[in-house]
This record gives C-alpha cells, sequence and structure tokens, in this order.
C-alpha cells in the first residue's frame, strides 16, 4: 500500500523540483559501520551475518519516513512497507537480482531470506522474477573490497528513485573491533543530507543492540 504525498503543501517542494530536472539526481556517501556487537548477535541466533545486516538495513529504511519516498508520473508516494531487491551470488560466480519481503520480525524475515536465496542460487540469469513495483532498496554486498566509495552503473533514461545501499569486507582490528564500508546512495529530489544522516545514525544504532 502507498499513499500520496501533498506536494503543494511539502517544505521541500522546490528541491524536488530542481534536483528531478538532473540527469543523475543520485548523490550518496560511505560510512563505517561498527558491526562488532551485530556479528556477535547474528552468530547467537545461528544465522548468516548478511541475512541479519539485510534485516537491521531494512528496520532502518522502514522507520525513516523519507526512505520510503518513491517518485511515480512526477508524483511522490510514501509506501507502506520497503523490501529488498538484493543481489545473490552463486557458486559459478554469477549472481541474480533477488526479491526479499520485510517483516519487523527477525525470524519471519531470516525465513523468507533464506529461501529467496535458495531460489535464485538453483537459478540462472540476472532476472529471475518479475515485480512492478518499486518499493525496494537495491541492495548489495561487496565482501572482498573494503571500498571507501562506490559508483553506481545506472541508466538515467530509465526512472528510479530506489536508494541504493551497498557492504563492503568486514575488517577486523587487534583489539577485536569489527567494522565495515556503508555505500548509501539516494535521490536528491527525496532526501536531503540531514535525512542521510539520520538513517546512518539510527541504523548504527540498532546495529550496536
Amino acid at each position: 500500500m502507498k499513499t500520496l504525498l501533498d506536494l503543494e503543501n511539502w517544505p521541500r517542494k522546490e528541491h524536488f523540483h530542481f534536483f528531478r530536472q538532473f540527469d543523475e539526481p543520485f548523490f550518496g556517501a560511505t560510512v563505517e559501520i561498527d558491526c562488532t556487537a551485530a556479528y556477535a548477535n547474528s552468530k547467537k541466533l545461528d544465522c548468516s551475518f548478511f541475512i541479519y545486516y539485510l534485516h537491521k538495513t531494512l528496520v532502518a529504511v522502514n522507520t525513516i519516513e523519507p526512505f520510503r519516498y518513491r517518485i511515480s508520473d512526477d508524483k511522490i508516494y510514501i509506501n507502506d512497507r520497503i523490501d529488498a531487491s538484493a543481489t545473490i551470488g552463486r557458486p559459478d560466480g554469477t549472481f541474480g537480482f533477488s526479491l526479499i519481503e520485510y517483516n519487523h520480525s527477525f525470524d519471519i524475515f531470516k525465513a523468507n531470506a533464506l529461501a529467496e536465496i535458495e531460489r535464485i542460487q538453483t537459478t540462472t540469469g540476472l532476472f529471475t522474477r518479475s515485480f512492478e513495483s518499486d518499493n525496494v532498496i537495491h541492495f548489495s554486498a561487496i565482501p572482498w573490497l573494503n571500498f571507501t566509495s562506490l559508483s553506481h552503473a545506472r541508466s538515467f533514461s530509465a526512472p528510479d528513485s530506489c536508494p541504493k545501499i551497498s557492504f563492503g569486507k568486514m575488517m577486523v582490528a587487534e583489539n577485536g573491533k569489527r567494522t565495515m564500508s556503508m555505500s548509501i546512495h539516494v535521490h536528491h529530489g527525496l532526501i536531503d543530507g540531514l535525512q542521510l544522516g539520520s538513517f546512518v545514525d539510527y541504523f548504527q544504532e540498532i546495529m550496536n543492540q
């Protein structure tokens, strides 16, 4: 479900109309996330760390309202729920696009994620299912690379307002602290640095729990 945002009375109306005209309206940042507690929690839950931090990412996305905004026909819609279109790797070195539905319950989400990961890994090709909605984030993990910045391949002619969130290689310091790079790219017509900062702060908070 989604509702129409009252654009005429939205304080960012001028910002939206300004940035939506850009050939490249996305901006991004790469930050370092402390994942020491989160990694330990994933092991206690006997869960892959990837599924654990994907769930935390979706909790943050669904909590910070502007991350649920999407543009369609020059209007802004607020989605009730945002899922993940995550790249899932296969043993042959290829990957496929998935659709992993969000659920606030970690146990339900974990079951959904495991089923979708298994489905992707037993199929071939890039697009293995069709879905019409844009109530997703584009999500990827690059566990082979400790990156300090990241860019994305994009078709500028295709309408797109979905946030793109990527994680890098987990690094372990001598004192046992674990960190990962997180890259976030968002549509500037919908999100500014203030909201991006709120997202990162909240995500780090729930990763520390």
